[in-house]
């Protein structure tokens, strides 16, 4: 008889898994706002504040589950070097869970990054390699773990598998039970981006498993893929553009993007998104990001035709991050104006809609 064995000590592992657990006990569920509309209207407008995680945005949800998953397939262990193709919120989620299990983590984004993302990682522990072109980011990330004998993350392939969809304190599970005492408690629509499709499908999924009768809208905004890949049903569609808001959109459609949990998409233009981020975060009384701008842009036009109907009802979206990160871009009127935007149209129509409830977006 012939053994081959490549067990060893799991005790690393195990510490590993009760660390991240630990600090998901440590942290409270993120709130379910009520976004401000008019009494008088039918359909109520709720917001799932993912900013108040501890990195800041949605992506500690990722990042967490991504870890897990990857220490109880056996890709991270003691002492493995944590890769991940990243310049954004996701880079600095995962470097917080690579500090937290004393593992190094190196994000690998464009050259062109701001000096701001680059600190946000740093600030978490994590080191940043460059890469000259953006779409090589991919092939760098997983070249650069391959030589450091270390771990790809991938967020782009592995986000819509990491988490468990059925429930586990999953976002869906948690936005369903935070909305049960509400008066429309089943929402009509739940509005979302995509960045790595993940969230849509873990969302997608639980609404069909739970037999709810909501309906799952994707938003995406300019020089993205996905709703070009959504139209055509093709999964190798690609633009071959990097998008301009922060945590959504991608040049190619994504491994973990699965269009067939979507009931609709939505294109929407940048101006609109920049406009919508600043006129919640004067609703709100405090900044959003661009990504939870382009959220809401979707989520009134849903809105807007429930009230045209005379229908009445609740919808879901997501505050992602926090505005704050983008002082120098979305809230930067001269950033806007080189980019070539003209906010003017968008927040009429946003102005009109606040006192009205007409959408002509």
């Amino acid at each position: 008889m012939t053994i081959c064995d490549h067990s060893g000590p799991r005790e690393w592992v195990e510490n590993a898994v009760r660390l991240i657990d630990a600090d998901a006990q440590r942290s409270a569920d993120t709130h379910l706002l009520r976004y401000p509309l008019p009494i008088t209207w039918s359909v109520q407008l709720y917001l799932k504040d993912e900013s108040t995680h501890i990195t800041g945005s949605l992506k500690h949800r990722l990042a967490r589950s991504l870890f897990l998953y990857a220490i109880c397939n056996g890709w991270v262990t003691e002492g493995t070097t944590v890769v991940e193709a990243s310049s954004g919120s996701t880079a600095v989620s995962e470097a917080y869970f690579a500090k937290l299990l004393g593992l190094d983590f190196v994000a690998v984004m464009p050259a062109t990054t701001s000096p701001q993302k680059i600190a946000l990682i740093e600030a978490q522990g994590g080191r940043c390699h460059f890469a000259q072109r953006p779409p090589e980011i991919y092939s760098e990330a997983a070249a650069l773990a391959a030589e450091l004998g270390g771990h790809y993350m991938d967020q782009f392939t592995h986000a819509e598998r990491a988490t468990d969809w059925r429930g586990n304190n999953n976002i869906a599970e948690s936005i369903f039970d935070q909305m049960a005492q509400e008066l429309h408690p089943i929402p009509e629509w739940v509005v979302v981006g995509a960045g790595t499709g993940g969230t849509s499908a873990t969302i997608g999924r639980y609404i069909r498993y739970r037999r709810h009768h909501t309906r799952l809208a994707v938003v995406d905004p300019e020089n993205s893929a996905f709703f070009g890949g959504y139209e055509t049903a093709n999964a190798d569609y690609s633009t071959g553009m990097p998008s301009r808001i922060e945590g959504i959109g991608r040049p190619r459609v994504e491994p973990s993007f699965v269009g067939q949990v979507i009931d609709r998409m939505i294109q929407v233009p940048d101006a609109s998104s920049v406009a919508a981020a600043r006129h919640a975060s004067e609703v709100l009384g405090r900044r959003v990001g661009g990504s939870t701008g382009t959220n809401l842009w979707g989520a009134f036009g849903l809105i807007g035709a429930m009230l045209g109907e005379g229908k009445s009802g609740s919808v879901v979206t997501l505050l992602c991050d926090g505005g704050d990160r983008y002082a120098s871009t979305y809230f930067d009127d001269e950033w806007v104006r080189g980019q070539g935007m003209d906010l003017g149209e968008p927040t009429a129509v946003l102005e009109e809609f606040a006192a009205s409830g007409v959408w002509r977006g």
